[in-house]
């Protein structure tokens, strides 16, 4: 009898269940929705001195996006560093420099606004599509890194500085794009180890990485970084393998 009590209890107890989870069920409903991203993004873009004369001819473009000290709303503050510094000192680039900046001061870099924006700008001037090169740092390195995982048949070379690293995703990078990674051994807010660990994996992998690692210098590794101009004729000779 007691058996028979304990058999009833149990068929009882599994109905309730079975009756609950069929209840869960009715209250789990498909839904499908296309988003948009929006941002406002102001942007410096230069051209060559030859774009205008050369009618019939295509060239490169370099992206650079900017560390967290520059972003907000002046879009003066991105010629502090980078090219854009080197710019309005009288440098002359053979490629078109976009230099977007991000208008959010404690927020991460929308990177699709980025590539909508370099999308824009790709369509409508003679930019050629397989040298489009990528440089960022700190803040933006981080996010050229990110860019490079997300949009990997886009970029024909990147040199990134003093940025934190997507390593467990490095896999999704383009292993025939070139990288050269820029870092201070004694950087405080960005550790070297997250270049030394990134590069380890990539070159591990059969990457074609170069490696820059500053002795005794800080987070502002940018300053050597993008005042070496044998980083810019090394972008001028990479170009995409389709």
């Amino acid at each position: 009898m007691q058996y028979s009590k304990t058999v009833a209890a149990l068929f009882l107890l599994c109905s309730f269940l079975l009756l609950k989870s069929c209840a869960a069920q009715t209250n789990l409903v498909e839904g499908e929705l296309d988003t948009v991203t929006k941002e406002n993004l102001q942007y410096y873009l230069y051209y060559p001195e030859t774009y205008e004369a050369e009618k019939d001819a295509s060239f490169g473009l370099l992206l650079f996006l900017h560390g967290g000290g520059e972003a907000g709303r002046d879009l003066r503050a991105l010629t502090s560093d980078g090219p854009p510094k080197m710019l309005v000192e009288g440098k002359q680039f053979p490629f078109l420099v976009l230099a977007p900046q991000n208008p959010h001061k404690k927020k991460w870099w929308n990177t699709q606004a980025v590539m909508q924006l370099l999308d824009s700008v790709v369509a409508n001037s003679r930019v050629n599509p397989k040298q489009i090169y990528l440089t960022g740092l700190s803040r933006g390195g981080s996010a050229a890194w990110e860019l490079a995982t997300q949009y990997p048949d886009t970029f024909a070379a990147m040199a990134v500085v003093c940025g934190m690293t997507p390593i467990p995703y490095a896999h999704w990078i383009d292993k025939h794009m070139p990288i050269w990674v820029f870092h201070g051994d004694q950087d405080e807010v960005i550790p070297v180890s997250e270049s030394d660990d990134m590069v380890q994996k990539l070159t591990a992998m059969g990457y074609n990485v170069k490696y820059t690692r500053y002795e005794n210098v800080g987070h502002n590794a940018w300053s050597k970084a993008y005042t070496n101009d044998e980083l810019y004729e090394w972008f001028t000779l990479q170009e995409r393998k389709d």
